[in-house]
């Protein structure tokens, strides 16, 4: 069986100090969803990761979602910005790790 990895993308045109509060809703909206998958990935490997816009956002939700690789995706959405989507969380197994090597640790 190999490792689960939680990887959270997170929005970098947002002020730093809400990057880590919107890669936290973006994981709690996960386990509240998908409990299963969540339970699956038992608290092993999170990586935060950004991306530099609400339009690159969703390109990567996409892309994911195209490639079937990553189901399920969850989404958080700020109400606090216009219901704008911020961050998102998947669980991915090891393997497929080499999906997000573009993208940069979160900072």
């Amino acid at each position: 069986m190999s490792n689960k990895i939680m990887y959270v993308l997170v929005r970098t045109d947002l002020p730093v100090s809400s990057s880590a509060v919107q890669a936290g809703h973006a994981v709690a909206r996960y386990a509240l969803i998908y409990p299963h998958n969540f339970k699956a990935w038992n608290n092993n490997t999170l990586i935060y990761l950004g991306v530099k816009s609400l339009f690159a956002l969703n390109i990567w939700i996409r892309k994911l979602k195209n490639r079937g690789v990553v189901v399920p995706i969850a989404s958080f959405h700020e109400s606090d910005i216009n219901d704008e989507a911020t961050a998102i969380a998947c669980v991915v197994d090891d393997d497929l790790r080499y999906v997000f090597k573009n993208l940069k640790l979160l900072q």
